[in-house]
């Protein structure tokens, strides 16, 4: 479902990225496929050096749909960004995609929260973030960073995923009473 990324799926990626409904809510926004390989070269350079973390999203035969990422490490933390090929969207990957990297984000790499950073404009990234059991509005919470994320022209809405939360909804839904998960 997902794996680290690797050089060899960038043609494929690409394609699925460049569709006009995914490209401008993308990070890695290449123009061609060269560009894509050289950016995701740096992203995998970036990730042995602990500021990113990131993997491709698998269908379920093995073939590359999306990424995900956690962009702009830093004590225990970092920014969420997924993206999923339109062909693969409403078809549940997100949502499996982001169980496997929280638990592996939180379980074997320590991390504490995770952000989500969304552009308003994005109605269906802020509509899946609403269905998930585990994130909550981050507005009230965190003002400086909901301000600070907010101050370009661009806006944006900001969840956080904290892991008890996390774990505590995982457990909950694998059927473990909640003294059991504690």
């Amino acid at each position: 479902m997902i794996k680290r990324r690797e050089l060899q799926e960038c043609n494929e990626l690409f394609e699925l990225l460049s569709h006009p409904s995914v490209f401008p809510f993308v990070r890695q926004k290449a123009k061609t496929a060269d560009e894509f390989w050289f950016m995701t070269n740096q992203l995998m350079e970036d990730e042995e050096n602990g500021k990113v973390v990131s993997r491709t999203i698998l269908d379920d035969w093995g073939q590359p749909i999306g990424s995900i990422t956690l962009y702009d490490v830093q004590d225990g933390a970092g920014f969420l960004g997924t993206w999923i090929g339109v062909p693969y969207q409403g078809k549940g990957y997100n949502q499996k995609a982001k169980e496997l990297f929280l638990e592996e984000l939180f379980f074997e790499l320590d991390f504490q929260c995770v952000f989500l950073k969304i552009r308003k404009e994005n109605t269906k990234s802020i509509r899946a973030a609403l269905k998930l059991g585990y994130a909550v509005d981050a507005k009230e919470s965190h003002p400086s960073l909901y301000k600070e994320i907010n101050q370009g022209e661009k806006q944006f809405e900001l969840f956080k995923i904290q892991k008890d939360t996390f774990y505590l909804y995982m457990a909950t839904r694998n059927g473990e009473s909640t003294e059991q998960a504690m």
